[in-house]
């Protein structure tokens, strides 16, 4: 296994992306950033796990599906940037790996699209609903138990055509995907985050390099955002210290705003009828900049909190489930 930092020059830089339409984007969307600032960029696609299974993520455990074999071609040299969705990304960090930069983040929040565009308070009762996620499923069932939640998979472009083919009656998606493709046209309602906390991470892409590389590290500082940094950075200890993963029905949103933070967080029962809650905002004296440790007394309260009401049973209950 090579991680020396010789192999690139500060001008060459090799991006590791899955092959999916949005995953495709989202690199050219980095290295047409890094291309602006006179790099050479190529992209190194990559077929991982989560893009050839069949079955249900959840059922298949989730973890890292859509990351490993991409942070295995970093470590072995085959590429010298990893562009992740940081929803997908584990928290746990890997040995020789380092998350060097999250660019500013799109709208974290979830939508809708519905046949006959229905809004979420308006579909009619037992409407089948589209989602593959736990965290989804929990909100859509407490905003609406009469609905009927099915099992989806696919990429975006096949999710649009399974609903327009009538297999769904609405499919729920993260409103920056569709942005991110050029599909905003087809949502039917932005989902409030009063109905629908994000998932860890949403919205927000991570820039992963080798820890000891140091020219990739430095070529890619300038596109670092530290608003969205520090926010997905509280976002992910907070799943990070649960010891949830990221497909147990958790939903935490951190936010920085000129002068405070605040954060607010979601955690479900397997059976999506217990529920703990957890919200906090911090007021700082200065513009934040934001300095992390304003980021850990965020994370340090809303887990208290957390704590306090018991999410910790929850999670174990939900873990033990997968």
């Amino acid at each position: 296994m090579t991680t020396s930092n010789s192999s690139i020059s500060p001008s060459t830089l090799r991006i590791g992306t899955r092959k999916s339409p949005l995953a495709t984007w989202q690199a050219e969307h980095v290295a047409s950033l890094l291309r602006s600032h006179g790099f050479s960029v190529e992209l190194v696609p990559i077929t991982t796990s989560g893009d050839v299974l069949q079955g249900s993520l959840t059922q298949s455990g989730g973890v890292g599906l859509f990351t490993k074999e991409i942070q295995r071609a970093l470590l072995d040299n085959r590429c010298d940037i990893a562009v992740h969705s940081l929803k997908d990304l584990p928290t746990e960090p890997v040995d020789g790996l380092c998350l060097a930069a999250v660019p500013e983040r799109e709208d974290p929040s979830d939508c809708l699209v519905a046949r006959e565009h229905f809004h979420l308070e308006s579909l009619p009762s037992n409407s089948v609903v589209g989602t593959g996620s736990p965290r989804r499923r929990a909100q859509l069932l407490q905003a609406r138990p009469d609905l009927k939640l099915a099992d989806i998979r696919g990429n975006v472009d096949t999710r649009l055509k399974k609903l327009a083919n009538g297999e769904f009656d609405a499919i729920v998606l993260a409103l920056a995907g569709l942005r991110r493709l050029g599909l905003e046209h087809v949502v039917t309602q932005r989902l409030s985050w009063e109905v629908m906390l994000p998932a860890v991470g949403q919205a927000a892409l991570g820039l992963e390099t080798r820890s000891d590389d140091s020219a990739t590290i430095e070529a890619i500082k300038m596109l670092d955002h530290p608003a969205s940094h520090l926010a997905v950075f509280c976002e992910r200890e907070v799943l990070r210290t649960l010891k949830a993963g990221c497909l147990a029905p958790v939903a935490v949103h951190a936010r920085c705003l000129d002068n405070c933070m605040d954060m607010r967080s979601r955690v479900y029962s397997n059976d999506y009828k217990q529920l703990v809650v957890a919200e906090h905002r911090i007021v700082a004296e200065r513009t934040l900049a934001m300095d992390r440790s304003l980021g850990e007394s965020l994370i340090a309260e809303i887990m208290k909190q957390l704590l306090e009401k018991g999410a910790d049973s929850l999670i174990s209950d939900a873990r033990s489930s997968l």
